[in-house]
């Protein structure tokens, strides 16, 4: 049954050893991970890079189109230390995740991405969603194209933030929207854009 619970994620970190033209020429598309778990600063490194606050006007890390933000990020957990398997919605404003639901929904969020084995062999996997009237109600239909556009921002991000962190990552857009907003139990007016996984690289 769905719960509601705040978890306090670990302060970001705002430096890194690993250069930023480093990170683009070992970016790559990972498919297969060792079964070890993540650590929950990895994770909030990730959600942070993907969609964090960076600015004490509320500014994100990714750029969006009149800053309407329409993106919500979730995070389908299996495989994190301290932290339970769920389905956790990151709340960028104050750095945390809100659990929607228990359990380890891999497997099903697997099944609604045409069976890719990525998903289930990832400690956790975020789905990029949206609601698109944020932007569209500024600027008309043009602003289902910006919405796609921050999608791939915030993708972006959070890839090269992985490759920082010594991780590897894909990035996913074979699955049924329908099949996806139900294993979340996405709002009728949040649609999924994107999902990305995690991991230790196995190769």
């Amino acid at each position: 049954m769905p719960a509601e619970a705040d978890i306090t994620l670990p302060p970001p970190s705002y430096s890194s050893d690993v250069s930023l033209e480093e990170t683009m020429l070992r970016i790559k598309s990972v498919r297969r991970y060792v079964n070890k778990a993540l650590t929950l600063q990895q994770l909030s490194q990730l959600l942070w890079a993907a969609q964090g606050v960076k600015a004490p006007d509320n500014r994100r890390t990714a750029p969006s189109a009149g800053a309407t933000y329409p993106l919500e990020i979730y995070t389908v957990i299996g495989n994190v230390e301290g932290i339970d398997a769920g389905i956790y919605k990151y709340e960028p404003y104050n750095h945390s995740l809100s659990k929607k639901q228990d359990g380890d929904f891999r497997q099903d969020l697997s099944a609604a991405a045409l069976g890719q084995q990525s998903i289930m062999q990832a400690p956790f996997a975020i789905v990029i969603a949206a609601v698109f009237e944020r932007t569209i109600g500024r600027y008309g239909q043009r602003g289902v194209m910006y919405v796609h556009m921050e999608a791939g921002h915030a993708a972006q991000n959070y890839c090269l933030q992985a490759v920082a962190l010594g991780l590897g990552s894909v990035c996913i857009g074979a699955f049924d929207d329908g099949e996806v907003a139900n294993v979340l139990k996405l709002p009728r007016n949040e649609k999924p854009l994107y999902i990305i996984t995690a991991g230790i690289p196995a190769e």
